[in-house]
């Protein structure tokens, strides 16, 4: 499995690295991971243009599951692609920054 631990998924994001969070829509108002773009499980497969193919790309879900099975749909497709280790729960048990709302890219 394609996996990182939050601290290198925390200095890749603050690097400008692309986020995808692939919960539902009210999971992702109710907090997500600054600057995360939501693009929900069901509509990756449609949305794979809208994902660079050449440059790391980190999916976070709520705990790891749905971002671990992503990720290898995205790895298959041919993307650069690493699943969050513990996912939006686990960010947030770090008291790391979260955006309440509507608001993706926020850094």
């Amino acid at each position: 499995m394609r996996e990182v631990d939050l601290p290198t998924f925390a200095s890749a994001r603050a690097d400008g690295a692309m986020v995808i969070d692939v919960r539902e829509p009210m999971e992702y108002l109710s907090g997500h991971v600054p600057g995360a773009q939501l693009i929900p499980t069901g509509q990756l497969a449609s949305r794979l243009a809208e994902i660079p193919r050449q440059a790391p790309v980190y999916v976070i879900c709520a705990s790891g599951n749905r971002s671990s099975s992503m990720t290898s749909f995205l790895v298959h497709a041919g993307y650069n692609a690493w699943s969050v280790a513990g996912g939006t729960s686990a960010w947030i048990s770090a008291d790391m920054p979260v955006i309440v709302g509507r608001h993706a890219n926020v850094a």
